[in-house]
Parts: C-alpha cells; sequence; structure tokens
C-alpha cells in the first residue's frame, strides 16, 4: 500500500501543482512536490547513483594516485611533498566547482529538470579526464588530470546532492540520507578494495571508473526523470548577485553556520589522517605490502559504516531528532583516532578503522539530512548545498598540506592528536543549531 509521499503526482508531471511556488518561496525546511516516480524509486536510486561518483574518491585519492606519483619518484620526501602538492590544488579547485555547479544547475531550464543534464555532462567530461590522467608522466601532467577530473565530477556530484531537499519528504529524509550514506560510504572503501586491485595496472583502473560511473549515472537520470524547468521564471543575471550567493551570512542563518561548521571541522580531522592511509601503513606503520592490507581495512571499515547508517537514518526519523546522533557521530570518529596513536601497530589501525567507520557512518546517514533542514531558499538548493559541501572539500584542500608538512616536521604521530581535537569540537558545534531538533 502506498504511502502519501510515494503517491504519484498529477496527471502532467510537467505542471505539478505547486511546484512552481514552492521553488519560489519554500525552504528546506518545508516538503517538496512528490517525485514523478514516487519517493522509494528515489530511495533506492541514491545508492548507486552516490556508488558511482563515490568509487572514484576512494580508489584515486587513497590508492591509484599515490602509487602513479609513487612510480615517478619514491624518495619517501618527495613523494609526500609531491601527494600534497597535487592533492591541495585540485581539491581547491573541487571547492570551487561545486558551489558554480550547484548555481548553474538551479538556473537550468530545460525540459529534463535543472539537475540531469550536468549529473550527465559531469560523468562523461569526469570519465574522459580520467582516461587522460591514465596517460600522465609528469607530476605536472598528473596534477591537470587530477584537477580536470576533480572540477568534472563535482558538476556531476552538486546537481546529485541537491536531489534530496528538491524531491524527498522531510520525515523520509533520514531514511533517504542513510542509504545516500551507503552509497556514499561504500563507494568510498569499495573504491579502496577495488582499487588495491588495480594498484599494478593503474591506466586500466582509470578507464574502469570512467565507464561505470557513466553508465550508472545515465541510468540514475532515466529511471528518475525529474519535472521540466522550462517554464520556472528566469532572472536576468548579474555578476554582482552571482558571486554574493556564495556568501550564506551567519547572522541570517546561524543554523547554516552551525552545521557548515561542525561538517567542516569532523572532516579536516578525519581526513588529515586517513587522507594519508597508504604512507602511514607503509612508513608509520611497516606493513610491507599494503596493497593486501587495503582490502581488508576497507571491508573492516564497511562493516562499521553499513552497522551505524542502516540503525542511526531510520531511528532519526522515527524520533525526530538529528543533533544528537551528528554529536555522537563526531565524538566517536575522534575517539577512535587515539588507538593508532597509542599504538602504531596494524592491529590498532584495525581497531581505529572499524569504530571510525561506525562514527562517519552515523555521520553520513545523519548530517546530510540535518543540512537539508537547514538550507534557506528552494531557488538555491544545489549552490547552497555546493557551499555545504565546501566543508567536505575545504579540508581536502587543506588536509594534505597541513598534514604534509606535519610529517615532515614531527612525523605521522603528530595527525592524530590534531584529528582528535577537530573531531571533538566538530561534535561540540552542533548544539547552537536551533531549528532542528
Amino acid at each position: 500500500m502506498s504511502t502519501p509521499s510515494d503517491a504519484l503526482p498529477p496527471a502532467d508531471p510537467a505542471h505539478p501543482p505547486g511546484s512552481i511556488a514552492f521553488i519560489e518561496d519554500a525552504s528546506g525546511a518545508q516538503d517538496p512536490p512528490p517525485p514523478i516516480k514516487g519517493v522509494r524509486r528515489l530511495l533506492w536510486w541514491i545508492i548507486p547513483g552516490n556508488l558511482a561518483i563515490f568509487l572514484i574518491w576512494g580508489a584515486v585519492p587513497g590508492i591509484l594516485l599515490p602509487q602513479q606519483i609513487t612510480l615517478l619518484d619514491p624518495d619517501p620526501v618527495r613523494k609526500v611533498a609531491n601527494l600534497a602538492v597535487v592533492m591541495t590544488i585540485s581539491a581547491f579547485a573541487a571547492m570551487l566547482a561545486q558551489p558554480i555547479a550547484g548555481q548553474i544547475s538551479d538556473r537550468t531550464r530545460s525540459r529534463f529538470g535543472r539537475r540531469a543534464p550536468w549529473m550527465f555532462l559531469g560523468s562523461l567530461a569526469g570519465g574522459l579526464s580520467l582516461v587522460g590522467l591514465a596517460f600522465a608522466n609528469s607530476i605536472v601532467g598528473i596534477a591537470i588530470g587530477w584537477i580536470l577530473v576533480q572540477v568534472a565530477y563535482n558538476f556531476a556530484q552538486g546537481p546529485l546532492s541537491a536531489i534530496m531537499p528538491d524531491r524527498v519528504p522531510i520525515s523520509r529524509r533520514g531514511t533517504f540520507a542513510a542509504l545516500s550514506g551507503i552509497g556514499l560510504m561504500v563507494g568510498a572503501l569499495g573504491g579502496q578494495i577495488v582499487g588495491s586491485l588495480f594498484f599494478n595496472s593503474i591506466a586500466m583502473g582509470y578507464v574502469c571508473f570512467a565507464v561505470f560511473s557513466l553508465v550508472i549515472l545515465t541510468l540514475f537520470i532515466v529511471f528518475n526523470p525529474d519535472y521540466s524547468s522550462r517554464e520556472m521564471p528566469r532572472t536576468p543575471f548579474k555578476l554582482g548577485d552571482f558571486l554574493r550567493t556564495f556568501w550564506v551570512s551567519p547572522r541570517q542563518h546561524p543554523d547554516f553556520f552551525w552545521a557548515f561548521t561542525g561538517r567542516l571541522l569532523l572532516y579536516t580531522g578525519y581526513f588529515a589522517v586517513v587522507g594519508y592511509q597508504l604512507f602511514i601503513l607503509t612508513d608509520y606503520l611497516g606493513v610491507e605490502r599494503p596493497e593486501t592490507v587495503i582490502p581488508l581495512l576497507g571491508i573492516i571499515s564497511l562493516a562499521g559504516i553499513l552497522l551505524a547508517t542502516v540503525v542511526s537514518g531510520p531511528l532519526s526519523d522515527k524520533l525526530g531528532r538529528r543533533k544528537i546522533f551528528v554529536f555522537s557521530s563526531s565524538v566517536l570518529t575522534g575517539l577512535a583516532l587515539i588507538f593508532p596513536w597509542a599504538s602504531p601497530t596494524l592491529g590498532a589501525w584495525m581497531i581505529m578503522t572499524f569504530i571510525a567507520g561506525l562514527g562517519f557512518g552515523m555521520f553520513q546517514a545523519v548530517d546530510t539530512a540535518l543540512m537539508s533542514e537547514v538550507l534557506p531558499s528552494a531557488k538555491s538548493f544545489a549552490k547552497d548545498l555546493g557551499v555545504v559541501n565546501i566543508a567536505a572539500t575545504l579540508p581536502q584542500t587543506l588536509a594534505p598540506g597541513v598534514a604534509g608538512a606535519i610529517v615532515l616536521s614531527i612525523g605521522y604521530a603528530g595527525l592524530f592528536p590534531i584529528g582528535i581535537v577537530l573531531s571533538l569540537l566538530g561534535a561540540f558545534a552542533v548544539w547552537p543549531i536551533k531549528s532542528v531538533r
């Protein structure tokens, strides 16, 4: 038996009653018009949709890119410095790309809606960029290739992230965020596992990921059509207004500010450590063949993530509470980093991997729903989520450079206390939020 949120829209899906008014007047705290094919189908398709993109984010920067750089120059000091430079520059480009992609997506008028054209074009351009990266044979070439990959796939990811506030009712957002988080984290960790299989065949790995992402995102668009946006009002483009939209006033929207800050702190603490996993395994823990260990670590982390995700997302819907889950997840993630800091062994890293998986899984399942409820306006969902996702991409911009400097000055052990402190600060940042329980 269908529920109201699963019901089909009126007979003419191009002109659903209230859809234009929703975009003109609503915020993230209001229910959008029902999806054309129902919420249930969308709930299940978001898993492969996120999987298609996050397999790349898990495999390339964590496994394939460091190995590609190591093959160019295996010196222990220079490979850390080279990776830090490439990751910092490319992540800065990604940080700018997603809000720009969101802004363009919000203004797009087409029979396929505002999001679908950019999801397809982003995955197509990203796939071509991955193929180009496969043939890069210098640090400069690798940097350019990875920048293009980051920018292109962020043009797909930004509109995809706007699916929740665009189409999902508030009462289902915890469940949607949990399923979205499963796709995200299974992709990120599965990418490490699959990426390790291409450890000695990097170019083939890049090509396989490119084809997979394009096929899956195209199928997502086909099976989850959106309302036409051709009749939406067009506003004149003004450069000043365009640039100002990237700033969300903390005074006018304090809840948005605190949610952004909490995500920024946790991601920075987490990626300052996990972003250097390959080098930590080889140079800090003494693992001689990391490609044989990384799949096991991915499975351990995935077990923690899935356990936390399938419980916390629907439970937050049932209880009508988000903050306590986000707070607990940040604390758990921070405390997990104590284990390899206190005991630099592979066993301690495995324990950390599972506990951090629990924390990060809970965070991904609930924080996404929390963020969707503090968005200021339906007219700019994708742009505002692009700004929100700066909290995820900025740490990847800053962490490699900062973490690389820490490693080169005091060693890998210095990463852990910084990660712990930042994660705990991120936990306390969510308590000032007032509009969400």
